[in-house]
């Protein structure tokens, strides 16, 4: 699959997570440096007045992808059509053509407002897979699957690593490899974060995340998105595009949102951990 917009981002592409306190700024102008912005779409389609049209501004002027949030994919639950469609006219309405959402679930018989791990066994993988058909088939749009960050494995059959590759396998989908979540999940479960990152498949990756975390303890990672990226993150990073090659990368920083002249010292050092990576591929291909 190929990202399509009508300003498509490039391979070499940063992007930011957009939040409402930036819409003032941003609608004045955009840094040079963003080449896209991430939204979850639970959090804007409902949006009306000075939000609404502001926020329809700029998906007239830039590129936009969706992740979403409550879709609730692993959800035992059936799946909510109307929800989905509901995304549908929003993802029309902004001509956005990127959906991502989290290999999670989040309902039940309620609805928790937490991403809950699924377990790691056939039946969830075969379940998860055709629940992403289903979504496929109502948004008419190919669906991105997040690997996600997870603190407990009830029930497991099988290692995250492979369970992430069997549903991608089974429901033929696109990956959001988010490397923050490799590292987190890596300390919290005591596996070697860079043969996990090894062992995605290169050919699913659609774009990245990487965001900051919180330190609860030496062997406890929280993922926040609420603080500045750390080096072993950068340098997971700096692996996957030498490994997978390079991908249009989103900063996520959900809150301890600081001035966007600061967040652009982490924008600007992805755009030249692409470029390092890119001229070090150029200069093996010509060897």
């Amino acid at each position: 699959m190929s990202i399509q917009h009508r300003n498509t981002p490039g391979q070499d592409s940063v992007g930011l997570g957009l939040r409402r306190e930036m819409l003032d700024e941003f609608c004045q102008q955009v840094p040079s440096a963003i080449n896209f912005f991430e939204v979850a779409p639970e959090n804007w389609m409902t949006l009306g007045g000075k939000f609404g049209r502001q926020f329809k501004q700029l998906t007239e002027q830039h590129a936009f992808f969706c992740h979403g949030l409550s879709l609730s994919i692993g959800s035992p639950e059936p799946l909510d059509s109307h929800f989905v469609q509901n995304i549908k006219r929003f993802l029309d309405e902004h001509n956005i053509e990127v959906y991502s959402e989290h290999l999670s679930y989040c309902s039940g018989t309620g609805h928790m407002y937490d991403l809950m791990p699924i377990p790691f066994t056939d039946d969830a993988v075969i379940h998860t897979a055709k629940r992403i058909k289903q979504v496929e088939d109502i948004l008419e749009r190919p669906f991105i699957l997040e690997n996600v960050s997870f603190y407990a494995a009830p029930g497991a059959q099988m290692t995250e690593q492979e369970f992430v590759n069997a549903v991608l396998q089974e429901a033929d989908c696109k990956l959001l490899l988010d490397v923050n979540n490799i590292y987190v999940n890596s300390i919290n479960h005591q596996y070697d974060a860079a043969a996990y990152l090894a062992a995605m498949p290169t050919k699913r990756i659609a774009y990245l995340h990487i965001a900051g975390h919180y330190e609860e303890e030496a062997d406890l990672m929280v993922d926040t998105h609420g603080a500045d990226i750390i080096d072993p993150v950068w340098a997971l990073l700096q692996q996957c595009y030498q490994l997978h090659g390079v991908h249009p990368t989103l900063l996520e920083r959900d809150f301890n949102i600081p001035k966007t002249d600061i967040l652009l010292n982490e924008i600007n050092q992805i755009h030249q951990y692409q470029q390092n990576a890119l001229t070090q591929q150029s200069i093996l291909r010509k060897a």
